[in-house]
């Protein structure tokens, strides 16, 4: 009730507005704005895998958390492979997983990916690969994927395999 009443008064796109949010709200960290995706199966471009090869690893995998710590905390909380609870796909280069893609089943049978690659290996199709691999196993569980991203390289991935951007959200955390 409280940030209902709070951000009542706001414009549509206030609500998605860190700082307007921030103007009504005590907040103590905000997450966000981010693009939502989603794709259908009718929609669906599955990506080649090309040379790469995609192993899948558990969640809990300690690889995982090699990636994320080279990846950075900003990225790594993004992703939040941590929180994944599908199988999680991934590609390794000279050995280390490079590249990693999961889902976690979300209310409403919606599968939230999250897509991680190591700063190294950005830039070379990965993320569409691991990113394929997830889409094409949630849809098999009969799930609808959907992709949050913020960086404009991130929204891009997400548009390849057919992701159609339909809201955005804002995450904050109030102050207490």
């Amino acid at each position: 009730m409280i940030v209902r009443d709070a951000v009542a008064n706001l414009p549509v796109d206030g609500v998605v507005d860190g700082i307007a949010v921030r103007e009504v709200l005590p907040v103590a960290r905000v997450l966000g704005p981010a693009a939502l995706s989603y794709v259908a199966p009718e929609a669906f471009r599955p990506a080649e895998a090309g040379a790469s090869t995609v192993e899948q690893l558990p969640a809990s995998h300690p690889e995982l958390r090699l990636l994320e710590q080279a990846a950075g905390r900003e990225d790594a909380g993004e992703a939040a492979l941590d929180e994944i609870t599908s199988p999680v796909f991934v590609v390794r280069e000279h050995g280390q997983v490079v590249a990693a893609a999961g889902y976690r089943v979300w209310p409403g049978r919606t599968a939230h990916i999250g897509v991680l690659t190591a700063p190294g290996a950005r830039g070379r199709g990965l993320a569409r690969v691991t990113g394929s691999a997830t889409v094409a196993h949630a849809l098999a569980a009969g799930l609808l994927p959907q992709r949050r991203a913020r960086p404009a390289a991130s929204r891009r991935v997400a548009a390849v395999p057919g992701f159609e951007e339909l809201g955005s959200q804002l995450s904050v955390e109030i102050a207490g």
